[in-house]
């Protein structure tokens, strides 16, 4: 947003980020999401509240902690999720502006897609959209397998309906990672004056006065920068965009969420709006593993001194080969039973596998199809644990809590089977390492999803937007916030429903929209605040 807003020369923009500069090199080395997972430099370090519906497990819940927030740190795919999400999210706020055809001129607006522009892709734009620069073997067998299973083949998952199965498209620069600070940032909004950037800085509070009319007015925000307390001040706007975590946790902290919630910490309420911190939806993976023979994967190439060696070359002489991975390859859409008359299932498959992001991988060939419901019904909550700001939120999930989530988690593993079972994996005699083919009914597989699923860092919904007659709605369709004046939230947060595919160029579509609104508001000279605090 920073972008835009900057260059009308007569907005002041105040742009404070938590972490600091986007600076550490496995930031921009594909690969690097390895090394910035899990590290206090750029992730927040979240861990999630055991979950019921997890057989009691709790998760790493990475968020970005550096500039370029998630996008520094996130899987790369570019997508945007089916023409039905945006039609539902009209229909949810009221606003036809949140329409697919109304929302796909802001995709486009800032896309540089490398084949060029056409009636929907954008070409010159910030944002780049590139092939993958390598190809493998077994995702190639994969891809046919699941054409014998029934899914067409897609050489584009943007296109509105994204069913299918292909490579992902990324964002990346010639077998670089291509982030929000890069594309945006950097060196655009550095050069102009009326940009002012505050790094390692972190909001702890928003500041709220009375405003003539009864409600309040968000004129600005309290500031920690290590060793003290500075205060900023906006003329006309705060915009929060600290992420579905961290938005809703600021608002609780200055007093707009639940009254219960706020009065137990002893917090004065401001605000009584219950949704802020409800409506948590994410896309829980599903992580089926199958060992095989005759084919190499990465857990064979990057088990010896000379494989790691092999691998580095080919990355320094032509930036390809395995160190410019997305974290997942090849994709697929498809549907869970016939029951669906949309894909609500998404594929990343990779070829490799191991426990967990960030354990070893595994001493034997195989690889990983993770499936995940796009459409879940389950919701959870953030919640504040204290008003300390320091302390991190409860992360409830609340996974796999619906008779529905469990039935598609169970269907979407019968879904893998088949399309393994198909002849173009045979010759490589996949065996079904995780869950294990033994386990067979409904019940049996939903229990195991919950003991081999994990996130794939889709987090959406604690502040979404929605109708003026929705009571759970924190903003309205513009994203403002429902009794603040001076304040709108611009991240994933804002989403009603879950988008079916990787949450970050979505979000990025609708800050491209918000930044439209605000200018359009701002008809006198003003100073605008944006918060970046992930």
């Amino acid at each position: 947003m920073s972008n835009r807003l900057t260059q009308d020369r007569q907005h002041r923009t105040l742009l404070i980020e938590a972490g600091g500069h986007d600076r550490h090199p496995w930031i921009h080395i594909p690969v690097g999401y390895l090394y910035c997972i899990g590290n206090p430099r750029t992730d927040w370090l979240y861990q999630t509240e055991p979950d019921a519906g997890l057989n009691g497990r709790t998760l790493r819940y990475p968020r970005g902690k550096t500039l370029g927030g998630c996008s520094s740190i996130n899987g790369m795919i570019y997508m945007r999720g089916q023409s039905r999400d945006y039609d539902q999210w009209a229909r949810l706020t009221g606003d036809d502006a949140w329409r697919w055809d109304q929302v796909l001129p802001a995709f486009k607006q800032h896309e540089d897609h490398y084949l060029g522009g056409d009636e929907l892709h954008g070409v010159g734009g910030e944002w780049r959209v590139e092939k993958q620069r390598l190809r493998w073997d077994i995702l190639d067998a994969f891809a046919l397998a699941a054409q014998q299973a029934g899914v067409p083949a897609s050489a584009d998952f943007n296109r509105g309906n994204n069913e299918g199965v292909g490579y992902f498209q990324v964002n990346q620069r010639a077998g670089w990672r291509w982030n929000t600070a890069k594309a945006f940032l950097r060196p655009v909004c550095y050069e102009r004056t009326n940009f002012t950037l505050w790094v390692k800085s972190r909001v702890t509070r928003l500041l709220l006065e009375p405003a003539p009319d009864g409600k309040l007015r968000c004129t600005g925000v309290q500031v920690w920068d290590g060793q003290q307390l500075r205060t900023a001040r906006a003329h006309r706007e705060v915009i929060l965009c600290a992420g579905s975590i961290g938005s809703p946790q600021l608002l609780q902290l200055s007093g707009i969420g639940p009254a219960e919630l706020l009065r137990r910490h002893r917090i004065p309420v401001a605000v009584d709006l219950p949704g802020v911190g409800a409506n948590l939806q994410d896309h829980l993976q599903i992580r089926a593993v199958y060992k095989i023979e005759g084919a190499p994967t990465l857990n064979v190439l990057a088990s010896s001194m000379l494989g790691k060696a092999k691998i580095g070359i080919d990355y320094l002489l032509t930036r390809s080969g395995p160190m410019s991975m997305a974290p997942s390859q090849l994709g697929a859409f498809t549907r869970s039973s016939d029951h669906y008359t949309w894909p609500n299932l998404q594929y990343h498959v990779q070829p490799l596998s191991l426990d967990a992001f960030g354990e070893p991988l595994h001493g034997f060939p195989a690889f990983t199809a993770s499936v995940c419901n796009l459409n879940p019904t389950s919701r959870g909550t953030v919640q504040i644990r204290s008003p300390q700001f320091e302390d991190a939120p409860a992360i409830a999930p609340n996974y796999l809590s619906t008779d529905e989530d469990r039935k598609v988690a169970a269907d979407s593993l019968r879904v893998t089977r088949r399309i393994v079972a198909q002849p173009a994996l045979a010759k490589f005699r996949p065996e079904e390492w995780k869950p294990g083919s033994r386990y067979q009914t409904d019940e049996e597989l939903a229990r195991l999803a919950g003991d081999i699923a994990t996130t794939i860092f889709h987090p959406v919904g604690t502040t979404k937007m929605g109708a003026a007659d929705d009571p759970t709605a924190v903003l309205d369709a513009r994203l403002r916030v429902r009794g603040v004046h001076g304040l709108r939230v611009v991240d994933a947060g804002a989403m009603p429903t879950i988008t079916s595919g990787n949450t970050n160029s979505p979000t990025l579509m609708m800050a491209e929209r918000a930044a439209a609104w605000v200018r359009a508001d701002a008809r006198r000279d003003t100073r605008i605040l944006e918060i970046a605090d992930t």
